[in-house]
């Protein structure tokens, strides 16, 4: 199921500052807003124009927010790789090398590379790049 795009619900992109973002929201939450219906619409038009505003404003609650904002470009991100870069496999976390003195976990790579997940990336990393070609790996929970 592919992620709604909310910086393009927006009509805005990853670089705009916060305030950007927000004049963007503001603009297109005062014209979606179903208290800004011109009386005598048909029912179909009023309808999308209310899911547009919830689709508005739930673009803001995500990109508003630096939070959620940055594990939303983070997940725009992986969703990126794995479309443009080749994946190789799928694999377990567990199914990895584990280096204590390291503190990572490593698979090799087909190339002779090597696949590296720190211990602390573990939990929200899901993609993985080789450390000397293209293809990457995904990570399953």
């Amino acid at each position: 199921m592919e992620q709604k795009d909310w910086y393009k619900v927006l009509g805005a992109k990853p670089s705009d500052s916060p305030a950007e973002l927000k004049r963007k929201y503001q603009k297109l939450a005062l014209l979606y807003h179903p208290d800004k219906q011109e009386a005598g619409v048909a029912a179909a038009q009023a309808e999308e124009r209310a899911r547009r505003f919830l689709e508005i404003h739930q673009a803001w609650k995500i990109l508003g927010n630096e939070e959620t904002k940055r594990e939303y470009d983070l997940q725009q991100r992986e969703d990126n790789l794995t479309k443009e870069w080749p994946l190789h496999e799928q694999i377990y976390l567990e199914d990895m090398s584990w280096n204590e003195d390291e503190q990572l976990y490593t698979l090799s790579c087909r190339c002779g590379g090597n696949y590296s997940v720190s211990k602390s990336e573990s939990k929200d990393v899901s993609v993985v790049c080789c450390d000397t070609c293209s293809l990457v790996i995904q990570i399953l929970q």
